[in-house]
């Protein structure tokens, strides 16, 4: 695939989310891509993630809706219960992709990242792990990046998608640090039960716990956590601290709860924020995902924005006359969208440590408004 005008390739920095959607993207326009991940074994921290109808909206993009609805579990309603499972409230959900069609997707993250690696290569991107990027300089020819095993690449344009606390981002020398909420953030892998055939959430005295499918066999159980000293718990604690935060729910949510034994089912994590309030690039390299913006995990649209972020970066590559007049575009549709989205998860955060639970569910029908608008 040869493009007559425009940029011809790429460097994506970050095999994550954002980064692999970007690649799949940039090869449908045609773009020579090169994916570098710094972990040699693409391993991904954590078990699973809710694909919200944004996420999918954007999926659907790029081909890879279905694909996803295949690999994860289709969610078609949220059901909100009680401590001891009693069910308050049912939320039906609408779906971007039609009647009859799921509104969510509970997927594993490692599935996930499988799905969009896989469809990368298909379409002839490079991959490479075990690297990382030593420098970034730009010139009429474009952005050359120094890499940790000695080489160099040129390319036209670089996208930085390493994470909250990318280096990329301090290499252009970008503001932005990540700062922490005051909550934990606690996931287990668990059996899924034949009952979890959707979203379940359950209000306890002082935080909410909940369970999302994943799999025809596995959901995992997600859980946040107030606490002024982040610490840390030793990782042969984990399962039996887990078990005792989620002491006060019963019901049959008591037998999932009593199965968290293993301390590896459990991932534990502080609840990190992040918004880049300047511009998103430097010269010929710009951020995507959680590099540019990172919300609380309340509103469950984190892999929503960096995916939406990956489709609109490369629409506007190909749209516009020029890198930087497409990098601005990017922004001024990312910008306000990402920042509305961050500042009200920080408030749900905020709200839910405090107890104040009408505001909490207020602020998330918001969150999920604002989200519901195009990308």
């Amino acid at each position: 695939m040869k493009r007559d005008v425009g940029p011809r390739s790429v460097l994506v920095i970050g095999g994550g989310i954002a980064g692999l959607t970007h690649a799949v993207a940039a090869r449908q326009a045609g773009i020579e891509v090169e994916v570098i991940e710094v972990r040699p074994d693409w391993k991904v921290a954590g078990w699973g993630l809710s694909l919200t109808g944004p996420a999918i909206r954007a999926l659907r993009a790029v081909g890879l809706a279905d694909a996803c609805v295949e690999a994860g579990y289709p969610v078609f309603r949220t059901l909100h219960c009680d401590a001891i499972g009693t069910v308050r409230n049912v939320m039906e959900l609408p779906s971007v992709l039609g009647p009859g069609k799921p509104a969510e997707v509970g997927i594993g993250r490692p599935v996930l990242h499988a799905v969009l690696r896989e469809r990368a290569a298909e379409l002839g991107a490079t991959l490479r792990t075990g690297l990382s990027v030593e420098s970034l300089s730009s010139g009429e020819g474009g952005v050359t990046a120094s890499l940790s095993d000695g080489s160099t690449r040129t390319v036209d344009y670089a996208v930085g998608a390493d994470g909250v606390r990318s280096r990329t981002r301090a290499q252009l020398g970008l503001p932005g640090d990540p700062w922490y909420t005051g909550q934990m953030v606690w996931r287990a892998l668990v059996d899924r039960p034949e009952w979890a055939t959707d979203i379940y959430t359950f209000a306890g005295p002082t935080f909410t716990t909940g369970l999302i499918p994943i799999s025809p066999g596995k959901a995992y159980v997600f859980l946040t956590e107030s606490s002024d000293d982040p610490g840390t718990v030793p990782e042969a604690e984990l399962a039996a601290r887990m078990r005792a935060l989620l002491a006060p729910f019963g019901g049959r949510f008591a037998e999932v709860r009593d199965g968290i034994t293993v301390p590896a089912q459990v991932v534990r994590r502080p609840v990190q924020v992040l918004f880049v309030e300047g511009p998103w690039h430097a010269a010929r390299t710009v951020l995507a995902g959680d590099a540019a913006h990172s919300p609380s995990p309340q509103l469950v649209s984190g892999a929503a924005l960096a995916i939406e972020d990956a489709v609109v970066l490369a629409e506007e590559i190909t749209a516009r006359p020029s890198l930087d007049k497409a990098f601005d575009a990017y922004e001024t549709r990312r910008h306000g969208r990402a920042r509305a989205l961050v500042e009200t998860s920080v408030e749900l955060g905020r709200s839910e440590r405090e107890g104040r639970r009408e505001e909490f569910h207020a602020l998330q029908r918001k969150g999920h408004g604002a989200m519901a608008a195009p990308m």
